[in-house]
């Protein structure tokens, strides 16, 4: 199941939810300002990145500057207790299922939740598409 975490606030999160809407892809929302993720969510998060902390925290958000935390230089316990406590650290959205991840919207990177199979007959769809399109061309030439 795909998950969407969110806030109602947030431009790139509505882009993200009409898309997976668009797609008719089943998925959880959660708002994450009203219902902040627990430290096992954080930690599931983590476990899908590849930068770490790098990835999901938002340097530019208000949270951040009040802060003013060295990131480095604390635990990982200690950076999920912080997140966990100010869930407005995290870039949004985040949108996950059991083995992908993205932060942020990205229209080209988000295709990577249809399913393989759909993304298979509809890749097979557009070739097809595609080679009557230049056949129509050639006979008009």
């Amino acid at each position: 199941m795909i998950k969407l975490y969110s806030s109602a606030s947030c431009a790139s999160c509505r882009k993200a939810k009409a898309w997976l809407n668009e797609q008719g892809l089943a998925f959880e929302e959660r708002n994450i300002i009203s219902a902040p993720l627990t430290k096992e969510e954080i930690k599931e998060i983590l476990t899908l990145t590849e930068m770490g902390t790098e990835e999901i925290i938002s340097t530019r958000s208000k949270v951040y500057d009040k802060l003013a935390i060295d990131f480095d230089e604390r635990s990982l316990n200690e950076l999920v207790a912080v997140i966990e406590e100010n869930p407005g650290l995290l870039r949004r959205p985040i949108v996950l299922d059991e083995t992908k991840l993205q932060i942020g919207f990205n229209e080209d990177e988000i295709h990577q939740f249809i399913p393989r199979e759909v993304r298979r007959v509809t890749s097979k769809k557009m070739t097809e598409i595609l080679f009557y399109m230049d056949l129509e061309k050639q006979s008009l030439v």
